[in-house]
């Protein structure tokens, strides 16, 4: 995998993040700041991996941010984060009705962050992009591109997710 220095940096910032979350959970489990940080590492990471890699980690991504919303279900840096994570698997997926599940749980999680934080506007956009989501998805999976990319082992899995940024507030 070829890596730029801007993403080897990012890269580096994740895989700390992860490291440093995941030393945090051994010592307080049942800290929503500290797993919603853990799975928004892990979705970020998701980028850099090939394409069954990047699924086991979104996979895990989820499973932090559930494990998030358990302790505190009102959390919209955690809903928003798991309509990121939902959003990214749908782009993985190649078939667009079982892609579509997973883009309807995103926009449910988008909403979600919105009722709870109205004035959001990475949520607002967020809501916004995913209603364009699975038209996106078409076109890039009616290229060969797509195809291409996930062979080299870079899959961009949350590219279109988080474009409007990655700083979760809460």
């Amino acid at each position: 995998m070829d890596l730029q220095q801007n993403e080897f940096d990012q890269l580096l910032l994740y895989e700390h993040a992860r490291k440093t979350a995941e030393a945090g959970y051994a010592k307080n489990p049942l800290d929503a700041d500290n797993l919603t940080r853990w799975g928004g590492a892990l979705l970020e990471l998701s980028q850099f991996q090939t394409l069954p890699e990047a699924k086991k980690m979104i996979e895990d991504a989820v499973s932090k941010l559930e494990e998030a919303l358990v302790v505190n279900p009102k959390k919209h840096g955690t809903l928003w984060s798991l309509g990121k994570a939902h959003t990214s698997q749908a782009f993985l997926i190649p078939d667009r009705d079982e892609a579509k599940v997973y883009f309807d749980k995103g926009a449910e999680y988008f909403q979600q962050a919105v009722d709870e934080d109205p004035s959001n506007e990475q949520y607002l956009k967020s809501l916004e992009v995913a209603a364009k989501a699975p038209e996106l998805h078409v076109e890039i999976h009616k290229h060969s591109g797509f195809a291409q990319q996930q062979s080299t082992g870079a899959t961009g899995a949350t590219g279109a997710s988080t474009s409007a940024g990655t700083k979760v507030n809460d």
